[in-house]
């Protein structure tokens, strides 16, 4: 019976990554197949090409911008201030929840306004944050940190609120402190909601940082997709895309690593 158990078990693992396997080939695929269409159309003119681009001008652009060292110092520029946008936001975004919570008064006050932050659109505070921050990578990374900080505080605020109030209240009929309570069981507890809020704020912090950049930036990823626009340099503005889509996936594949080996720790 227990042999039985095995193999039954071995096939079940074997069709698993024969599924997982399928997947992969078929996201390929569909991948190969996009761009060999997109690359025919604009071989027989059926598209512009110099509207479109095509995936043998991003290859050759790629190829030129890499040689040259131009993309990847560019790229080194948005991806140093995107980190520091992504680490800033998120460590005081949940560091400002925490406030709130540990504070019931502070919450009914400022929660409202957390709303109305999130509602707004960040580039609408372009003008001011170039006032108060410069023209420099400061305020790239200031237009960063603004838009992950407050996604950061209202999922963590709201984690925070929702944690298994039996627990709490036992913690408090032990005569736990707030503190003991907040490290005991409810910080514990938002660990998968922590893991969730990086993973959102890999790509606000990646919108910010390229927002910054059309705004104040003669560097980075963003100034090479303004300046290919301006020169209609399609082919630059469509390498420097899918460079973008390239460094994200990355840094969220970094986070999601990191969401295993935590989800590890914690079971």
């Amino acid at each position: 019976m227990k042999k039985t158990f095995s193999l039954e078990h071995k096939a079940f693992l074997k069709k698993q990554k024969m599924h997982t396997l399928f997947v992969h080939l078929s996201q390929v695929g569909v991948l190969a197949l996009l761009l060999a269409l997109w690359e025919l159309l604009a071989h027989f003119e059926i598209i512009d090409s110099f509207i479109t681009s095509s995936p043998s001008k991003i290859a050759k652009t790629l190829v030129e911008l890499v040689g040259d060292g131009t993309l990847l110092y560019h790229a080194w520029v948005s991806t140093l201030e995107t980190l520091a946008g992504f680490a800033i936001g998120t460590a005081l975004g949940y560091a400002i929840a925490v406030v709130l919570w540990w504070n019931g008064f502070l919450k009914q006050v400022f929660e409202p306004y957390l709303i109305v932050l999130n509602s707004l659109p960040k580039i609408a505070l372009g003008p001011l944050i170039i006032i108060w921050a410069g023209t420099g990578k400061m305020a790239i990374i200031t237009m960063a940190v603004l838009i992950s900080v407050v996604i950061t505080t209202i999922s963590m605020l709201n984690g925070f609120c929702e944690t298994s109030a039996e627990k709490i209240l036992l913690l408090r009929s032990l005569k736990a402190s707030r503190r003991q309570i907040f490290a005991k069981v409810v910080a514990p507890s938002n660990v998968p909601t922590l893991m969730a809020t990086l993973k959102i704020n890999v790509g606000m912090a990646w919108i910010g940082s390229i927002m910054g950049e059309y705004l104040v930036s003669k560097e980075g990823l963003g100034y090479l997709l303004v300046y290919g626009s301006q020169v209609f340099r399609l082919d630059l503005v469509m390498t420097c895309t899918i460079v973008l889509c390239v460094l994200a996936g990355v840094m969220y594949a970094v986070v999601a690593l990191l969401e295993k080996i935590v989800a590890k720790n914690y079971t």
